[in-house]
């Protein structure tokens, strides 16, 4: 049977996005395309007035998980206005924690921390993995490094209990985060090369090596599976971050290839298509005349959590790319009223099971194009100046919007609009409709990839001369 055809952008967004299971590897891959698309990598803690260059390109990262990419544009002077699309690169997971070794009953188990609002009970009986970053001892040095390491094989779960021994399950599933959301990593009896597992409960925590190193705060047999996946010795490991992934791969799905099934939707197809937007706007074939304002992607972390980090929305990131591309008082001020802002996060779709939890004539469908999302209590940046702006933008390139606003007796969700638009940027809030957001399995659209490409690079192409024709103050 011929398999129905994926959509090149879809399918260019399933490679990036199972190679990306956590934000630092979502920001590595993202690098990786900026610099295959001639854009020069810089630090923040160098000195930039040489290094910016009318026609650059550039980026810089912040602790692995931020990405800031931006294109300096000909004539380019002090108070140019920047057109910016604004992500966030982290989604709600599993991490482990500190001091993760736990025993109990004859298995090993990791002990973590929940991150973000997750469906939790989605997680439950998955084939797990782990990935994040290592700080290590650089070979034949004294010093450190931090590496990314992706285990790619099913390692840990999070079995449910059978029916058998609880009938009540299908009537109301619930469970204790703390007590019986402890992934199972194997047997006692495997772990033969490591010291002995004593059993950790409430009246037994195993305290005194808690403060010790990294070797005794988790599993050795654990610590070994790092060790080779990154080439270096158990004791070159000094610390990590993991976060637990589904190993079950991304996928296009449906009759006709229409859906994606994926984790992480929530937010890295938005990171993603803001990467490729950014890279097409310099490509030879589609190059846009660098005039005008200077473009701009943000690819923040910890939206998820609040967004209060060195990393995160909330943190100096984008001011100090506005105080350092506009230093005085007068440049500055100009830049930021010559400036618009997209917040771009994920949508939420009409689910045909439950209709009634969106506003009757506020129901955006997958594939239908981008969602301006507004809210009168400001949860969202938009206004009608903002959702002008990126309609007129989608038009241009043939596309179109729909709109999405909560219903009245709900409680609206936010993003790094609201925080951002206090900075005085004019703000929109976007993005693409999905099912089961925050799910470990999420369900967004094959050809909203495109659609949302084309919205950004619209915004790159188009800003200026549409913001020269809209007066307003």
């Amino acid at each position: 049977m011929v398999q129905p055809s994926i959509p090149p952008a879809a399918a260019s967004f399933l490679e990036f996005i199972n190679a990306s299971p956590t934000p630092f590897h979502a920001v590595h891959n993202a690098s990786e395309r900026l610099e295959g698309a001639g854009f020069q990598r810089i630090y923040e803690k160098d000195n930039w007035e040489k290094q910016l260059k009318e026609g650059g390109r550039y980026f810089f990262t912040r602790n692995q998980s931020s990405l800031i990419a931006f294109t300096i544009p000909k004539g380019w002077k002090e108070g140019a206005g920047l057109s910016i699309v604004a992500t966030h690169t982290d989604s709600p997971c599993l991490r482990v924690r500190p001091v993760s070794k736990r025993s109990k009953a004859g298995y090993l188990q990791v002990g973590v921390e929940t991150y973000g609002g997750g469906i939790w009970h989605s997680w439950f009986d998955r084939d797990l993995s782990l990935a994040g970053r290592v700080i290590v001892t650089d070979k034949n040095s004294t010093k450190f490094t931090s590496r990314l390491v992706n285990l790619k094989r099913p390692l840990l779960r999070i079995p449910t209990l059978a029916i058998h021994l609880d009938r009540t399950v299908n009537d109301n599933f619930k469970f204790n985060q703390e007590t019986q959301f402890i992934p199972i990593l194997g047997q006692v009896a495997s772990q033969l090369n490591g010291p002995p597992v004593p059993e950790t409960s409430d009246k037994n925590p195993v305290i005194g090596v808690a403060g010790s190193n990294v070797q005794t705060n988790h599993h050795a047999s654990l610590i070994d599976l790092i060790a080779e996946d990154i080439s270096v010795s158990p004791e070159e490991i000094h610390d990590f971050e993991l976060c637990l992934y589904d190993v079950q791969p991304s996928q296009a799905g449906g009759i006709n290839n229409e859906f994606i099934f994926s984790p992480r939707l929530d937010n890295l197809m938005s990171s993603f298509c803001a990467v490729e937007a950014m890279a097409d706007s310099v490509s030879s074939d589609r190059a846009v005349p660098l005039e005008g304002n200077v473009n701009v992607i943000a690819l923040f972390n910890h939206e998820e959590i609040g967004s209060v980090s060195t990393s995160g929305a909330e943190s100096s990131l984008l001011p100090t790319l506005f105080h350092r591309l506009s230093p005085t008082p007068a440049a500055h001020a100009q830049s930021i009223s010559r400036s618009f802002l997209v917040s771009a996060d994920m949508g939420h779709a009409i689910h045909p099971s439950y209709m009634d939890s969106h506003e009757q004539v506020h129901r955006p469908e997958i594939n239908g194009g981008l969602v301006v999302k507004t809210n009168a209590k400001q949860r969202y940046a938009t206004d009608a100046v903002g959702t002008f702006l990126i309609r007129k933008l989608v038009e241009n390139r043939g596309g179109r919007i729909q709109e999405f606003e909560v219903r009245n007796d709900m409680p609206c969700g936010s993003t790094v609009g609201p925080m951002l638009s206090k900075l005085g940027l004019r703000t929109v809030d976007v993005g693409m409709p999905m099912l089961s957001m925050h799910s470990i399995r999420e369900t967004g659209g094959t050809k909203d990839v495109q659609s949302y490409i084309d919205a950004f690079s619209s915004l790159f192409e188009g800003f200026t001369n549409l913001d020269a024709s809209l007066k307003i103050d």
